[in-house]
């Protein structure tokens, strides 16, 4: 038995335990100190470990260090912000995942789950506040995580995509290539409109840097 008790836990997938503190995160509207909260992981084991914290809505959240390695025997403070404190979120249940993975290896050796929520005042009534705990704790549904967004800046709201401006100027290029080039007799277009092969070479330009920045949004 004492042997058992000694043995490394078998690495397989999902299996590992986590070891987190707290499993529950409480953000306060009125009370701005509460709006940055602290998770510790902890490393008991005698490998190193790799960390990323996944969040259902990653656009609320600030995480300092979302990834990271744990050395073994240690832990590790990971700061989580609430960046985005309005009355229609208070009382929505949002979730972090915090997957561990030997160094070695990709695959996730473990995962925790922790509930963070947003409500308006410390100062509730006790019934009320039972109330709300016990909503927050039967919330067990699959929830989707999604990473957080690398080099994005506190204050910037989630871009929704290529502005319009990018969309036009993108139609503009296309429909300058479309026209017909100087020197071409067959062409039902008034001459002022025909462009020239340096003038088309700078519209596909700019598509090209045009196309660029809408894939990268």
């Amino acid at each position: 038995p004492m042997q058992q008790q000694k043995r490394q836990p078998e690495l397989v997938e999902g299996n590992l335990p986590v070891f987190v503190f707290p499993t529950e995160l409480i953000f306060y509207a009125d009370d701005q100190s509460t709006h940055k909260q602290v998770l510790t992981l902890y490393n008991p084991y005698e490998f190193a470990l790799k960390f990323k914290v996944l969040c259902t809505t990653p656009n609320k959240y600030a995480v300092v260090d979302a990834t990271g390695a744990v050395k073994p025997q240690c832990c590790v403070d990971i700061v989580i912000r609430h960046r985005d404190v309005r009355a229609s979120h208070y009382g929505v249940i949002d979730k972090f995942r915090l997957q561990v993975s030997e160094q070695s290896q990709r695959k996730a050796l473990g995962r925790k789950e922790i509930i963070a929520t947003l409500l308006p005042s410390a100062k509730e009534p006790p019934q009320q506040k039972e109330e709300e705990e016990k909503r927050i704790k039967e919330h067990l549904a699959e929830s989707v995580f999604f990473e957080q967004t690398l080099c994005q800046p506190e204050n910037r709201t989630a871009s929704s995509g290529p502005s319009l401006l990018t969309v036009f100027l993108g139609i503009v290029c296309i429909a300058a290539l479309m026209l017909p080039t100087l020197g071409e007799m067959e062409s039902l277009v008034p001459l002022y409109l025909h462009l020239s092969v340096n003038q088309k070479l700078v519209a596909a330009y700019v598509l090209g840097l045009i196309t660029m920045v809408i894939l990268r949004t």
